[in-house]
């Protein structure tokens, strides 16, 4: 079970690292680790199984880098990409390409607008929503899952600027 603990540690700290760029994907990975550890004490599944899902959650990790090569978009697009992409009919109903251009709006215009301090400021973290707001309604991002979409964006814009101010 050594084993299994050294993976869950290594894949936790790596989750972690994520967290600090990519928001959304570190919730979904960290959701499937929490999910696959709390199946084995539960005793739905035994330590080989656990290793197993360990490794294809390594490997998904692994996958998930190259999809930003894959799509033509950084590292910083594609965690906004991500973002706009957790909801469904977004994807269905507007596809990649237009999903890549939003993204690709959003980091230029959050990296020209966002101060050091725009987290504290609610005056510009209003109009950072309101930017945000903008260009999803200019084109056409479903506007039943437009607040949703909205938070997670500005959570992934905190994580930016954190980024690059540090």
């Amino acid at each position: 079970m050594w084993q299994s603990n050294f993976s869950k540690k290594l894949l936790n700290d790596e989750i972690r690292t994520r967290q600090k760029k990519r928001l959304v994907q570190s919730r979904s990975f960290e959701q499937m680790l929490h999910e696959t550890i709390h199946r084995y004490k539960n005793r739905a599944i035994e330590t080989v199984e656990v290793i197993e899902e360990l490794i294809k959650l390594a490997k998904e990790l692994r996958d998930a880098d190259s999809r930003g090569e894959e799509l033509g978009l950084t590292e910083a697009e594609l965690a906004f990409y991500e973002a706009l992409e957790v909801n469904d009919s977004s994807v269905k109903i507007l596809g990649d390409v237009v999903l890549r251009k939003i993204a690709r709006e959003l980091v230029e215009q959050i990296r020209k607008n966002v101060t050091i301090d725009w987290t504290v400021k609610e005056s510009v973290k209003a109009k950072i929503r309101v930017m945000v707001k903008r260009i999803l309604t200019k084109y056409n991002y479903p506007p039943d899952k437009q607040p949703k979409t909205v938070v997670t964006i500005l959570e992934q814009a905190e994580i930016l600027c954190a980024e690059i101010s540090g």
